[in-house]
């Protein structure tokens, strides 16, 4: 694995000194490893001024400075989530991840990423927005900039913040506007694009994705503005052992009236301008991969529709309430809305 925070602990301390002075993004921490690169401990500035102070040479190994009870994660260990969280939670900046035999498979900087989720998303993106147009006359309604960004990039970019580092994106309406689009990796990830055959629903055409890598996918529209927290939706999912959990968001209905408890004809009491909630179906799913078999081959099928199969195949849906802001970008007003909030927002 090469990496610029990977060291040998046989370098002498002023080797250190010059590979944390070549960090320029991230956080100024190195991993020591001997000659079988096993991880030994780890080396931030501040172990190598103590070192230096205590009167230890600058031509000293490393092993003679570095810090041997650190923080790491072990790869295959559940899935790590809630690993991740207690870190995040620690103010670990940079956890490495370790096989059995303590080698490095990956280094987490959680300073970028919040989480690394074990889940594959895939992005709705095929509709017409007939709604908006004259807008999507002539570019699909994920393309459309909310501030400097196109719709479907803040969802994209949140995802992989999360550490989602596998993606797809269903296209139809001007699909090769937004395979253009993904041409060029984001953070290293090839966002895939997906052609439906035709019209197929909310989510029939994720029968089109050729390869799922994890148990659990996210199902999404792609032209929703929103910070739900991923992580919280993907620990509750899988907390309440559901097979598909839907998010969504607060309703609510204020009658300005008195409404009447009615027997027929006869008034049995009056709610004085009652309020109502719901909670409406925000268009954003985690489904268990199995789960998906149950999506019918080349049809039109509609979230919803999913949905009642499952109940009626007794398997378990289940509700989450998205706590942040949530906007559904599909008529002018939303649109301004959301171009209103990018105003006042800051790194989202």
């Amino acid at each position: 694995m090469n990496s610029i925070h990977i060291i040998s602990q046989s370098l002498p301390i002023i080797d250190a000194i010059r590979r944390i002075n070549e960090i320029h993004d991230g956080p100024l921490v190195l991993f020591a490893v001997d000659e079988n690169d096993i991880i030994r401990g780890t080396l931030t500035d501040g172990d190598v001024r103590r070192a230096l102070i205590k009167g230890i040479s600058v031509n000293a190994p490393i092993a003679n400075a570095m810090h041997c009870n650190f923080n790491f994660l072990r790869i295959g260990v559940n899935d790590g989530v809630e690993d991740i969280h207690r870190q995040r939670e620690l103010k670990m900046r940079l956890v490495p991840i370790l096989d059995n035999d303590n080698h490095i498979c990956e280094i987490i900087n959680l300073e970028r990423c919040r989480t690394k989720l074990p889940i594959d998303a895939v992005l709705m993106a095929g509709g017409k927005g007939e709604r908006l147009r004259p807008l999507t006359e002539k570019t699909p309604k994920p393309l459309i900039k909310v501030g400097d960004k196109c719709i479907i990039d803040y969802n994209i970019d949140r995802l992989l913040t999360y550490g989602v580092n596998h993606v797809s994106v269903t296209v139809n309406y001007l699909g090769e506007q937004i395979e253009e689009h993904f041409q060029a990796e984001r953070e290293g990830v090839k966002i895939v694009t997906v052609r439906e055959p035709k019209y197929l629903g909310a989510i029939g055409s994720i029968k089109f994705v050729e390869t799922f890598y994890n148990d659990t996918v996210l199902v999404m529209n792609s032209d929703l503005f929103t910070n739900i927290d991923y992580e919280d939706f993907y620990l509750h999912f899988h907390q309440h052992d559901a097979d598909m959990s839907v998010a969504a968001v607060s309703y609510v209905v204020k009658v300005p009236y008195g409404v009447f408890n009615l027997n027929g004809r006869e008034i049995k009491g009056v709610m004085e301008k009652p309020t109502y909630n719901y909670y409406a179906n925000a268009g954003i799913y985690l489904i268990k991969k199995h789960c998906l078999d149950l999506i019918p081959e080349n049809e039109f099928f509609n979230a919803t529709d999913f949905m009642d199969k499952l109940i009626a195949t007794c398997h378990k849906v289940i509700r989450y309430p998205i706590s942040g802001f949530w906007v559904d970008i599909g008529q002018h007003e939303e649109l301004a809305r959301a171009k209103e909030m990018v105003k006042h927002m800051k790194g989202f």
